[in-house]
């Protein structure tokens, strides 16, 4: 078995140099797969029916698919030397990892309003796809994920519909906390970890059904389990989080992940992992209206009037990061202008994306590259994306994430 999707990976300031300009600005991305031990693969990310569980005993199997990432996934000490990160595609063969990638080009990639602010790309996305919900957990906030030396980890959801042939066997999240729910109450089901089987810590959640084509918003310190469903998933680049439910995929929840990335003078304090909560947020009598998220259109796209595209926000309450989905009509050629450097994925259709073919997967091979990923420097994001869909029935559909931001959404 091995622990690396692809074997040509290298290291060249000339091969950086001549994917940016090859690509005038646009570069491509081979696929980024994750294995998760604690999940069961849902298997809608395209992947091959025999290749979900590539990387030995142990490594469990891929139920994500990183996108634009610029950081390696935190799966114990098997984790690939490059696992999670994204590896641009050089025209004349290898790939070149995004994060050495973006610290030779800088802000000529990302912007120098990201570049000066935060010294690199800050997010990334990803399919989530399991067949099961995952447990109950939660990222930290900056400051508690500083104690660990990580950064915190906001994140958003979308359910795709082009993503989703089914929905799992429980298309159902949980989100927070039941108004009136105490630190008492929460702690006795956290200790509860320990003694084995189901700590039954959604007892005192909400459940919300998935509605394809609508999102949530889930702000750092706020605990989720989050639905069967191939969820595409922008969020802050950063791997850190706690395991708070002991029962998943039907078998136990291993301890160590309760207290992964709590410091070591604090495992075995509970007081400790409530304070990684965001109480209000848990608690908020109004977390639909401020959490979940319809899609609405662009500016652009309204004034358009829906004849050659249509262009969707589905991530715009979080400052860290925004998302969109570009629907591109049959047979139509389009400009889109965006002020930002973006990260792109087509999950439908074919045709070109700038300088590049460009065509949706359907099947692909663990260690095979696509056509299907993208990434858009500032500098090109404003002079215009030109797209064309090369059928005349079907819809060309991309989804965009952003860093921190948005200029468009006024976040800056």
């Amino acid at each position: 078995m091995t622990s690396e999707a692809y074997e040509n990976i290298v290291t060249s300031a000339t091969a950086y140099d001549r994917a940016l300009d090859a690509g005038k600005g646009i570069v491509r991305f081979a696929p980024t797969w994750v294995p998760r031990a604690f999940c069961t693969p849902g298997k809608r990310i395209r992947l091959h029916p025999d290749d979900y569980f590539p990387l030995g005993y142990g490594r469990g199997g891929i139920d994500e698919r990183w996108l634009a990432s610029s950081i390696r996934a935190d799966n114990g000490p098997l984790t690939g030397a490059h696992e999670g990160l994204s590896l641009v595609v050089d025209p004349d063969g290898g790939l070149l990892p995004f994060d050495e990638f973006i610290d030779h080009h800088q802000a000529d990639v990302i912007g120098s309003r990201l570049w000066d602010r935060f010294g690199g790309w800050t997010m990334y996305s990803k399919f989530y796809d399991n067949l099961m919900p995952l447990p109950f957990h939660v990222h930290h906030t900056d400051e508690k994920a500083a104690l660990v030396d990580k950064v915190g980890k906001p994140e958003a959801y979308y359910y795709s519909p082009h993503m989703n042939d089914n929905l799992g066997l429980q298309p159902i999240s949980f989100f927070g906390f039941q108004p009136g729910t105490t630190r008492d109450q929460v702690k006795e089901r956290l200790m509860r970890f320990a003694d084995g089987g189901d700590n039954r810590i959604t007892d005192l959640s909400l459940g919300y059904r998935t509605q394809l084509g609508t999102g949530w918003d889930i702000p750092a310190g706020v605990l989720h389990a989050p639905a069967s469903i191939c969820t595409y998933e922008p969020q802050s680049a950063s791997d850190v989080f706690a395991m708070c439910e002991s029962w998943s995929n039907n078998k136990e929840v291993p301890e160590e992940l309760l207290w992964k990335d709590v410091p070591k003078t604090h495992h075995g304090d509970y007081e400790f992992l409530l304070d990684l909560l965001d109480w209000e947020k848990n608690l908020d009598v109004d977390f639909v209206p401020n959490r979940f998220m319809r899609p609405y259109a662009t500016a652009t796209s309204a004034a358009d009037g829906g004849g050659s595209y249509v262009e969707n926000w589905i991530v715009f309450r979080s400052n860290s990061f925004s998302a969109k989905e570009l629907t591109v009509r049959p047979g139509q050629t389009v400009t889109i202008k965006e002020q930002d450097a973006y990260g792109a994925l087509l999950v439908q259709g074919s045709g070109t994306f700038g300088v590049h073919d460009a065509q949706a997967a359907t099947l692909i091979r663990f260690g095979q590259l696509s056509q299907d990923e993208f990434f858009v420097t500032e500098t090109a994001a404003r002079a215009g994306v030109t797209i064309t869909n090369r059928s005349t029935t079907d819809d060309l559909v991309i989804l965009k994430h952003f860093g921190p931001g948005n200029v468009e959404l006024g976040d800056v």
